[in-house]
């Protein structure tokens, strides 16, 4: 069992994250599996604590192959890009209930303070609290050395299919996990993300919209981590 108790550097693990679409042939030990979900759904925020977040785990090569197929992995290939989605030797398949918030939201301590209706969600916080969960399973799953991408999918009917999902789940996204593949670079080199990345001013405001200027001078590009690697994406 990992002891979660040690000190761990929350910087060393950032540097790390990135998109890697490439992983070493075999499989992903069960009990780091459970590990890396477990992150994600005890460890994520949930709106009120609705609880809406699903994971579907899916490790077998055919079921793998029907949900690259959903998201049109073939026809990628042939307008020339990499194949990688139904080699990655998991597939996280993020689904969430929204159900559960509506459900969640018209109990009585919460009417109580919306005066007996359920509130008008000014954003949706079942997609809000899935993209929370899914960093968190990809920052989990780089702690195990394991590597992650994330793809969607263009036909989401064959995706129900192939995983046997409800109507009621709206789809979210699928997350790649493996052990990176020795050597192989990441899709892009960072360097590029850099160069196109937005200017921190154009992004980050302070106290109010359009005051960019923070403590230390809000106009730069924002700034590397300690390790340079922090910001890739």
């Amino acid at each position: 069992m990992r002891d979660y108790t040690r000190a761990v550097e929350f910087g060393d693990i950032l540097s790390r994250r990135r998109s890697v679409r490439a992983y070493e042939r075999g499989d992903v030990p069960r009990q780091v599996l459970e590990r890396i979900t477990n992150a994600a759904v005890v460890r994520a925020p949930s709106a009120g604590f609705s609880q809406g977040l699903r994971l579907v785990v899916v490790t077998d090569g055919e079921t793998r192959r029907q949900i690259a197929a959903a998201a049109a992995e073939e026809e990628l290939v042939r307008q020339g890009r990499p194949r990688w989605k139904a080699d990655a030797p998991v597939h996280v398949v993020v689904l969430v209930a929204e159900s559960d918030y509506h459900a969640r939201y018209q109990e009585a301590d919460k009417l109580r303070i919306t005066g007996g209706r359920e509130l008008e969600w000014p954003a949706p916080y079942w997609y809000v609290d899935a993209g929370a969960a899914m960093m968190l399973l990809m920052l989990a799953a780089i702690d195990e050395g394991l590597a992650a991408a994330v793809f969607g999918v263009t036909d989401v009917p064959k995706l129900r299919d192939a995983i046997g999902a409800p109507e009621d789940l709206h789809f979210v996204a699928v997350v790649t996990v493996g052990y990176p593949a020795q050597g192989s670079p990441a899709v892009r080199g960072a360097r590029m993300f850099d160069e196109r990345r937005k200017p921190r001013a154009e992004v980050v405001h302070w106290e109010r919209w359009g005051e960019a200027q923070g403590a230390n001078g809000g106009g730069a590009r924002a700034r590397p981590a300690r390790s340079g690697r922090a910001h890739r994406r």
